[in-house]
């Protein structure tokens, strides 16, 4: 039976039919944010595959047969509208590096690869820090985000550097207490589990990235502002909870123990299809939450436009994030149903995805241990 029954269509950017089951579907999704992609998106494609490749982060195989179907430059491409082409292929490499990484802790904590997992982790934080100098790291994971954060780290200086690591070494961490709590059976309350997950999406970096897209680093009396924190908080954990809404089969089905959903069903006492409900009505809420904030963000702005001239340049850098905040909704929204990332129901075995390759998996990290 599939995972979820029923669907709606829509049209994606390619013109092809996307089935959104009625579990799943937003309306106000659907209705009012409209789908963009960036206009760098089809060279986008090929320098990824090709980045993929060049960093051992799957067999050229599976580059060939999987990667433009795993739909992750569509994702990036929507988000960061308005980047330099460079900058968001820097971005869409980390995505697809997220991607990757996430992949690798599945399969460790499902093998029990503690070793192996404490090793990357630590090369994760030290080439945060020193990105040059792990770039040849004969880990492809540890080597890809030196490659991406080294490229990151070129475009808006030093004290913006310092608070993107600053944010990503908790984000770190926060996988690696997952890693030990799948080992020991332990599954989040779902307060627990809601500030846990605001690590290991990444909230805060993905916010950080706004900046060098609209080419501005902003102030903290603006990063700060209450109603900018709510919109991003918002756009976040809208990504984060519909990601959990649309991979709950998919984690189910590998005895994963990190879900919103699975919280609900273990600490509250939820069946199934009203832990689904609940995780619906919380994704609902983040869109109304992140409306509300923005009238009160863009309001900020236009105060700030009429003062000086650099207060107008600010504004524009302000009105440049907040609009791709918006782009999160829909471009999250439409990837969970075109990517193959999430359509369990058509694999052979419900919990190992047909892209991860397990033996090259085991192979890089007994590399790294070397």
């Amino acid at each position: 039976m599939p995972a979820y029954s029923g669907s709606t269509s829509q049209t994606q950017p390619h013109s092809q039919a996307v089935t959104v089951p009625p579990a799943l579907a937003v309306p106000v999704i659907e209705a009012t944010f409209p789908r963009r992609l960036h206009p760098y998106w089809p060279q986008l494609q090929e320098k990824s595959r090709t980045w993929l490749r060049e960093m051992r982060l799957m067999p050229p195989d599976k580059v060939e047969r999987y990667a433009d179907s795993l739909c992750y430059t569509d994702l990036v491409a929507g988000y960061y509208i308005g980047a330099p082409d460079e900058l968001l292929t820097a971005i869409a490499d980390l995505s697809s590096w997220f991607f990757a990484w996430d992949d690798r802790h599945d399969r460790d904590s499902v093998h029990g690869r503690a070793a192996q997992w404490r090793l990357l982790c630590r090369g994760l934080h030290d080439a945060l820090d020193a990105p040059h100098e792990y770039l040849r790291h004969r880990d492809p994971l540890v080597a890809g985000f030196a490659d991406c954060v080294r490229r990151l780290y070129s475009f808006l200086g030093p004290s913006w550097n310092a608070r993107f690591a600053r944010h990503f070494h908790p984000v770190i961490d926060a996988y690696d207490q997952e890693f030990r709590n799948r080992r020991d059976g332990v599954v989040p309350t779902v307060a627990t589990y809601v500030e846990l997950r605001r690590l290991t999406f990444a909230h805060w970096a993905w916010i950080d990235l706004l900046e060098p897209t609209a080419r501005r680093e902003l102030p903290d009396a603006v990063r700060k502002h209450p109603a900018y924190r709510r919109a991003a908080l918002a756009t976040q954990d809208f990504s984060a909870w519909y990601n959990d809404l649309c991979s709950l089969p998919k984690e189910l089905a590998g005895d994963e123990v990190h879900n919103l959903g699975i919280s609900l069903i273990h600490h509250e006492g939820l069946t199934l299809e009203e832990a689904v409900r609940e995780v619906h009505r919380r994704v609902t809420q983040c869109v109304t939450n992140f409306l509300e904030a923005e009238e009160e963000v863009l309001l900020f702005a236009r105060n700030l436009s009429r003062r000086t001239a650099r207060g107008k340049e600010l504004a524009e850098a302000v009105e440049s994030c907040v609009d791709n905040m918006r782009n999160w909704f829909s471009s999250v929204y439409w990837f969970h149903h075109e990517s193959g990332r999430y359509r369990v129901d058509s694999w052979d075995d419900r919990s190992m995805p047909p892209y991860v390759t397990e033996d090259v998996l085991a192979e890089n990290e007994l590399v790294g241990e070397e």
